[in-house]
């Protein structure tokens, strides 16, 4: 028995994939008990208004204007949540058995004592099947359907004649088993397609952060780069703040590859990768693996005088990493040169050109003698900072 109740849940998927996806899409029910709830407002409010208008009968549409009253609020409850991220599973499954025990009262009174003589089995189907609506485990489902089922033969058995007992009994245990069976295999087929979205949106992710990210250091690559630069020149082009594009590479870092071979040359370069990435947490600046040893940020400024911040923690973070290079010509450990253009975006301004000034002031840091920064710009005059000391 065990074995067939969890068989579903974990059906091609396994026990972790079922949990993620559950805690998920859970919340996805507050969506149906809006929907449930008015729906079952509007039925129920028909009757009120068919009882005083055909029959007069006051008793019985102060009793169905009650049920649709808690399933207005309850529906206007559900909007309201919906507007709020305080929500959890527990939440929904009481607010989900507040529903059914509404819509079960209305039932038993319409079934048992409204109307004795018969058992609208239509709205018995209703009742029971409304948890259709819902994304549940099989097992709360099963415990308000047989509650349900309980409940109606109980009552029935109490205030029924003898004559209907049977009749009604096997009515309920009709609609009863039908609403398990569907609702078992519905469950089954909405998880799974649930599950199944899931999994293929984490490897469309995975897929395109491989086509984004470099794998070497782990830093976005050339190719998103481009594609982030121009975004940023097509959402900031009025704005007053300063772009500031910086390209910089190794110092020799041929030699460092011919020195200590390929495999050292690869650490060095994810160990570089590292320290841009802590950049990128700590003070937000867009960095990315644009060639072999080179690399490219992108970030704005306020005032031109702050640009060496962050160039002098980009020189701090290189230098604290003591990797050594005896074949270097400017230090005994590996060093960066830098070139930075810093421009005040404009109408006509195009990331070939500004990448390409960015490359020319990085040309310019390694012609005055490597481990620098050489900030250049359209209205600034060309200055040069100096490593850390």
């Amino acid at each position: 028995m065990d074995k067939f109740l969890y068989s579903w849940r974990y059906y091609s998927f396994g026990r972790d994939q079922y949990n993620d996806c559950i805690n998920r899409v859970f919340v996805n029910n507050l969506y149906s008990l809006r929907q449930a709830n008015f729906i079952f407002a509007v039925f129920v409010g028909f009757f009120s208004i068919l009882h005083l208008v055909v029959d007069r009968n006051f008793i019985n549409a102060g009793i169905h204007l009650a049920s649709c009253l808690i399933a207005s609020m309850l529906a206007l409850y559900a909007n309201y949540k919906l507007q709020t991220a305080l929500v959890n599973n527990r939440f929904i499954i009481i607010f989900t058995t507040v529903f059914y025990v509404n819509v079960m009262a209305f039932g038993i009174v319409l079934g048992i004592w409204l109307t004795p003589d018969r058992l609208p089995v239509v709205f018995l189907c209703f009742l029971i099947c409304a948890l259709l609506m819902f994304i549940n485990s099989p097992f709360f489902n099963l415990l308000l359907t047989v509650c349900t089922m309980g409940v109606f033969i109980t009552l029935t058995i109490l205030f029924k004649s003898s004559a209907r007992i049977i009749y009604d009994i096997a009515d309920v245990f009709v609609v009863g088993i039908f609403s398990l069976y569907f609702n078992w295999h519905i469950s089954k087929l909405r998880m799974g397609m649930e599950i199944s979205t899931n999994v293929l949106e984490d490897e469309r992710n995975k897929y395109f952060n491989q086509s984004t990210i470099d794998e070497l250091t782990k830093l976005n690559n050339r190719r998103d780069f481009f594609q982030t630069f121009e975004r940023y020149l097509s959402k900031y082009r009025t704005s007053d703040d300063l772009l500031c594009i910086s390209i910089s590479d190794i110092d020799f870092f041929k030699n460092y590859n011919d020195h200590y071979g390929h495999p050292m040359g690869d650490e060095c370069l994810r160990s570089v990768g590292m320290a841009f990435n802590k950049l990128k947490e700590t003070l937000g600046v867009y960095v990315a693996r644009v060639g072999g040893e080179e690399f490219a940020m992108l970030w704005f400024e306020k005032d031109i005088s702050h640009v060496n911040v962050i160039i002098s923690a980009v020189n701090k973070l290189i230098k604290e990493m003591k990797i050594p290079h005896e074949k270097s010509n400017v230090s005994d450990n590996v060093t960066m040169s830098m070139g930075v253009y810093v421009e005040r975006l404009v109408e006509h301004a195009d990331v070939e050109t500004l990448y390409d000034l960015a490359d020319k002031a990085l040309y310019a840091a390694k012609s005055s003698g490597r481990n620098c920064a050489i900030i250049s710009g359209k209205d600034i005059a060309q200055f040069r900072i100096p490593p850390v000391s």
